[in-house]
């Protein structure tokens, strides 16, 4: 009994060591002048008291002023600050530029100071993160600075992130961490509380343990909170839970994140090709890859690029200038079509006033199809199983729009215009175009999808060729077949 007491008095002890380390700074009058706390963002003021700090090389004033932020603070002032300040603010606050800091910057921002520290700076920044805040830090170096970077690490610390840099990018291997708990399933709860209590070389955050087999392949895994309420004498194999979800480590992070929202995870665990445990992924990592993910597919939809502020200008430029041209090419060919039929618009100019309507919501109708059928794919949502009815249904979503905005559009023609025919077609070309956008807006990106091209990025081209260039067919075809003059 006196040694589980000790065992108890010692982590107590810790525990509120550890919480008298992570108490807030005592000057949080300093703290509060820094934020606007309406909008939790950093006060313009601070910001250029920081960046006079700078010029004046007054590296203790800028340290006493960063000091009492927390580290996402620290690093949304290194987003908000001018380009040439981050260098020397980076070296001015030295030690406060922690994994902490760097795991919340902008991807943008950080490559940028990254490539204006030294290799054995960057070095001793990685050596203090996880390794999947290290490898994020590190892979988009060019190879020659990735070398120099982890020449100056230690072996150990240089091995796991070579290894979670062989991985795809973009995948489990390199979102995993390496640091993780795993024990044989023949220990009691007890002496998995002992292990626990003894080894201070273990992960020291963690929200589950894993159990393995002799050949370190997951069996099962024990929540901490099975493990504080389980007698001492009880066999982990008797409390541990043996169904859970193994993520390859090959897999793609948006893949992993869609198994954490399905299943409700907190943590996974990641196995290597032969079923070895080779490290975990955990929730706080898969809110930041769903963001990224979300807000991924909706800027490539428009053809925005990354749509980052903080990206390089000329590549920005770049980016938004090559989609702009293929959508040019597109526009021509719909005022080809227009072209043909310019007998027909020259005999009945209202045909041309009319025109925009019928393609204008048919593009409309296209994005909202399109939009959902990507989302459907993106989510799982849509999968082979079920895409004969979602077709079926965007078909009877088209036709109903077509005819209730083609029979507004009909009445308001005939009510300015006094020729039922001119408003009959005008009926039939919306109704054709809203059942050609609705199927052109789930069409086309499950045929990429299919292709193994991501929808996202290709499917508005090609959806607003089809609802601009067929929006003319219809309207100017039929205008043509009934003759009208």
């Amino acid at each position: 009994m006196e040694r589980e007491d000790d065992r108890v008095e010692t982590v107590l002890a810790d525990g509120l060591r550890d919480h008298a380390d992570d108490t807030p700074p005592a000057d949080s009058a300093r703290h509060s002048e820094s934020l606007d706390h309406a909008d939790n963002t950093l006060r313009p003021k601070f910001i250029r008291k920081v960046a006079e700090a700078l010029d004046s090389e007054d590296q203790e004033q800028v340290y006493n002023l960063v000091e009492p932020l927390h580290p996402a603070d620290i690093a949304d002032l290194f987003e908000l600050i001018g380009a040439e300040y981050r260098a020397p603010l980076a070296r001015a606050i030295n030690d406060l530029l922690g994994s902490e800091v760097l795991a919340e910057m902008n991807d943008w921002v950080r490559d940028d100071l990254v490539d204006e520290l030294d290799p054995d700076e960057v070095a001793e920044l990685a050596e203090q993160m996880e390794t999947d805040d290290a490898v994020a830090l590190i892979e988009d170096l060019d190879e020659e600075d990735q070398q120099a970077v982890l020449a100056e690490m230690e072996p150990e610390d240089r091995a796991a992130i070579e290894s979670a840099l062989s991985y795809p990018e973009e995948s489990a291997g390199r979102l995993m961490s390496r640091d993780f708990i795993a024990v044989p399933e023949h220990l009691t709860v007890g002496d998995l509380i002992d292990y626990l209590r003894d080894d201070r070389n273990l992960a020291t955050e963690f929200w589950e343990v894993f159990i393995v087999d002799p050949k370190h392949r997951p069996v099962g895994t024990c929540m901490l909170s099975w493990i504080l309420r389980a007698p001492r004498h009880v066999a982990l194999s008797d409390v541990m839970k043996r169904d859970q979800t193994l993520i390859p480590v090959t897999m793609d992070q948006e893949e992993v994140a869609l198994r954490f929202q399905k299943y409700a995870l907190i943590s996974a665990a990641i196995v290597d090709e032969s079923g070895r445990l080779v490290g975990q992924i955990t929730v706080d990592d898969i809110v930041h890859i769903i963001q990224e993910e979300a807000g991924e597919d909706a800027l490539l939809l428009s053809g925005a690029g990354e749509g980052d502020i903080n990206e390089p200008l000329p590549r920005t430029i770049r980016t938004r200038m090559i989609w702009l041209s293929i959508n040019l090419g597109t526009a021509i060919l719909a005022s080809s079509v227009v072209a043909l039929f310019e007998a027909t618009i020259t005999r009945l100019v209202t045909l041309a006033v009319l025109m925009p309507i019928v393609t204008g919501m048919g593009g409309n109708a296209a994005t909202q199809t399109m939009t959902v059928t990507v989302r459907a794919l993106a989510t799982n949502q849509l999968t082979s199983s079920n895409t004969l009815r979602m077709i079926a249904r965007e078909w009877w979503i088209a036709s109903a729009n077509g005819w209730g905005l083609g029979l507004l559009m009909a009445a308001t023609c005939q009510v300015i215009y006094q020729d039922w025919m001119l408003s009959f077609v005008l009926l039939l070309a919306m109704i054709l175009n809203s059942i050609n956008a609705g199927l052109s807006g789930v069409l086309i990106p499950l045929g990429l999808d299919k292709l193994k091209i991501d929808p996202a990025v290709t499917s508005t081209v090609f959806v607003t060729t089809m609802t601009d260039t067929f929006g003319f067919f219809f309207f100017l075809g039929l205008a043509e077949l009934f003759a009208l003059h």
